[in-house]
């Protein structure tokens, strides 16, 4: 602290932990990267590792998006194969099932 300087006010680094915790219910296995990361970022700005702290959250943000872009990817590929299926199943008549 310099004499005479007002103390500066701790600059705020967003953490991504609302990405991170969407990314659980989309792909967990990246998800858990980017939620770990985000978790460091407040106690890394109350040590006064300000770079630290915006490095923790580029990861966290990396994390989140991945875990978003895949999870989202994979819903619309099943989403797309159980359609397709319950289409086939339709169009192709069920010739097995036996009337009595």
């Amino acid at each position: 602290m310099h004499p005479g300087y007002p103390p500066q006010p701790p600059q705020q680094v967003d953490n991504n932990m609302t990405m991170s915790i969407v990314g659980i219910f989309l792909f967990w296995p990246l998800a858990i990267p980017a939620i770990i990361n985000a978790s460091k970022v407040n106690p890394l700005l109350q040590q006064g590792d300000y770079a630290g702290a915006q490095a923790a959250a580029a990861e966290s943000k990396k994390w989140s998006k991945w875990a978003l872009i895949v999870g989202l990817v994979w819903y619309g590929i099943v989403l797309v194969c159980c359609l397709a299926g319950g289409l086939a199943g339709l169009a192709g008549g069920d010739s097995s099932a036996s009337t009595y």
